[in-house]
């Protein structure tokens, strides 16, 4: 009775078994054989164990293209897949563009009737990619930003982020009464603070097509009623690329940035402007640094008056000594 009973136990255990295999699949991250890792063959399109060398999977699915390319700009020639969504432009870059070469696939070409159809389909899509008013304002601030973001050397991400709020103060209606050019100009500069690259006011109203009073004013209410959360303007931001203009040594740069630091404990540099601080600094770091220049050539680099360099630096060379002490 026990040994019936014994034999009855395990084939029920030995049925449970294979009934478990049978609806848990083998895992394919290991080799069934030697248990050894898996690697993929693209090439011959098989999974074989890196060990042992068996053959685990064969005539597998290739997901990349049926092309084959040499260089990138083959590779640019032959993709199909257009460039990624950005917000610097008004359409997000998904539209189409139809080629001005009036030539066809093969390179030949076209007829006069050929290209006299082509150019009546290149306005219709230009007038079908501006639909109504807020597109075409659209198209013209995001052209203003990409124009006065490079003539100031900034990079993409401040250019996508000044779109982002550019399309916000635009969707929350508040353009009217304001030009596009004051807005567009106010969120460049609100996403180059944003992003820790900073430019003066006075940088900013050179490349714009707004007065300095207006950018100001514009720029106060657009980060009012976005609710944006912008820091102060720090001084040694600007310090990186004064440093650059004037060909200074990276010496000169750190100990600007000590004297920015020694004037924020002792409390000087409160209430002042952070571009002139900033400018101060280099000058007085040069000079420490024992390296040739001059307060005209960190007054042209910085946009400010050579007065101010000459105030501020004393400041700053007095606020490191009462710190030393």
């Amino acid at each position: 009775m026990s040994d019936t009973t014994t034999y009855t136990t395990t084939e029920t255990s030995e049925r449970e078994r294979d009934r478990t295999e049978e609806q848990e699949p083998q895992s394919s991250v290991t080799c069934p054989e030697c248990s050894g890792s898996l690697v993929t063959d693209e090439e011959h399109g098989e999974t074989v164990c890196a060990d042992c060398g068996l053959v685990v999977e064969t005539d597998e699915i290739d997901h990349g293209p049926e092309w084959r390319a040499f260089n990138s700009s083959e590779r640019d020639s032959k993709s199909r897949v257009g460039a990624p969504t950005t917000q610097m432009m008004h359409d997000k870059g998904l539209s189409t563009n139809i080629g001005w070469q009036n030539k066809d696939a093969y390179g030949k070409s076209l007829s006069s009737s050929q290209r006299e159809k082509m150019q009546r389909l290149r306005t219709w899509n230009e007038r079908f990619r501006t639909r109504d008013s807020k597109e075409r304002n659209l198209k013209q601030a995001l052209g203003e930003i990409d124009r006065m973001a490079s003539a100031l050397g900034l990079p993409e991400n401040v250019r996508e982020t000044a779109s982002v709020i550019y399309r916000r103060a635009l969707s929350e209606d508040l353009l009217p009464g304001r030009s596009i050019e004051g807005v567009a100009t106010a969120a460049l500069y609100a996403a180059a603070r944003q992003a820790g690259t900073p430019r003066s006011l006075d940088e900013i109203a050179t490349v714009s097509r707004v007065e300095k009073m207006e950018l100001t004013r514009t720029y106060r209410y657009v980060v009012r009623e976005l609710k944006l959360e912008v820091k102060p303007a720090d001084p040694e931001q600007y310090v990186p690329r004064f440093a650059s203009q004037l060909d200074l040594s990276e010496e000169s740069s750190r100990q600007a940035r000590d004297l920015l630091r020694a004037s924020r404990e002792q409390g000087v540099h409160s209430g002042k402007s952070p571009v002139g601080l900033a400018a101060a600094a280099v000058y007085a770091a040069a000079l420490l640094t024992n390296e040739t220049v001059t307060q005209s050539e960190v007054s042209e680099v910085a946009d400010i008056s050579e007065v101010t360099i000459r105030n501020r630096y004393k400041e700053l060379l007095e606020a490191k000594t009462a710190e030393a002490n």
